[in-house]
Formats: C-alpha cells, structure tokens, sequence
C-alpha cells in the first residue's frame, strides 16, 4: 500500500477532471479525496496498492479528453487509509 499528495496544475479546472478521477480510481481500487484548489489547480490524495496508485498518478498527467496537464507534482506520504473515494466540492467566493 502506497499513498501520494498531487498536485495537477494546467487547464484542470471545468473539464471533468474530478469526476473522471473518480471513475480511474474506482478501475484500481485507490481510495482518497480530489478537490479543486483557489488557484485553479486539483489536489488530491489517495492510498492504494503501488500498481494502483502508479496508475492513477499516469493518468493524471493526461487527465480527461478536455485538460491540458502542464505539470503533477507527486509527494510521498505517511499511510493513510480512506473508506472510498471522494470528490471534494466547494463554492467559490
């Protein structure tokens, strides 16, 4: 077990980009939470087997068909276990 701090910044923001992750991260089984940040990046942190997690941070810097990935930064963290995984939403102010 594996979990990873991203950081995706790009045009990432208003193209699915949580939703999809959604979707990839149920296909390997990863758990943990996405959100958009104040300064149009996603953030997100998530626990699962290495070839899980390997792949989610692979699609990440992709991401859906609309984004423009410019960079992901990908930080190891402590272990940290979630129940599922959830897309943080927020309004803006």
């Amino acid at each position: 077990m594996k979990t990873v701090h991203l950081e995706i910044t790009g045009k990432v923001q208003g193209v699915f980009f949580r939703a999809t992750a959604k979707d990839i991260a149920s296909i390997h089984k990863i758990c943990g939470w996405i959100k958009n940040t104040n300064d149009d990046k996603v953030e997100a942190l998530i626990t699962g087997e290495t070839e899980g997690v390997e792949a989610f941070i692979l699609w990440s810097k992709q991401g859906p068909e609309k984004a423009n990935v410019k960079h992901v930064k990908v930080t190891d963290m402590e272990l940290k276990e979630f129940d599922s995984f959830e897309v943080i939403r927020w309004l803006r102010h």
